[in-house]
């Protein structure tokens, strides 16, 4: 027969299905139903296969109370991770670029990614960026590929018309 895990007296058992039931967070619920179905003379193993953890985890967590006490069941509150930042324009260059946007490229036709990769590259001083880069600044930007729709190059545009005039409901 397996031994019955000790737990120190820092709460007794209704104290522990107290605080399993009036838990928030769904891990810490989980730690407290542990602590409690120990309470209740289950064994680790028992109470480990009971809330589907691993018996290791659960070892750990009742090694953890006994030495810490609540404190232990407690999630630690992990700082936030700094992301790093892979942008190449900065807020003001950014809306420097939607001005330019707004107005003709050089060439005076759409704006496309290499032209916007290049109006970049001239930016921030760089030999060239990425077309990849130029279309996810068209996407922050709003902007959406604007071409016009494909034509046939053997389409008759005399019956295309005609077409449209009898389909055009009022």
């Amino acid at each position: 027969m397996t031994r019955i895990a000790h737990l120190e007296p820092y709460l007794s058992a209704a104290e522990l299905k107290e605080r399993y039931r009036s838990a928030t967070n769904p891990i810490e619920a989980r730690r407290w139903h542990l602590l409690w179905l120990i309470a209740l003379s289950k064994t680790i193993k028992e109470a480990a296969a009971v809330l589907g953890i691993n018996y290791d985890y659960a070892r750990a967590i009742v090694k953890s109370y006994n030495q810490q006490g609540e404190t232990a069941i407690h999630l630690k509150k992990q700082p936030p991770k700094k992301r790093p930042t892979h942008a190449l324009l900065n807020t003001l260059q950014l809306e420097e670029l939607r001005l330019s946007l707004a107005g003709e490229s050089d060439d005076r036709g759409l704006w496309t990614r290499p032209k916007v990769a290049l109006w970049i590259a001239k930016k921030i001083g760089r030999e060239q960026v990425g077309k990849q880069r130029g279309w996810e600044y068209l996407k922050k930007c709003g902007y959406s590929p604007q071409r016009p729709r494909p034509r046939h190059k053997n389409g008759d545009k005399i019956e295309q018309e005609a077409f449209k005039k009898n389909c055009q409901t009022e």
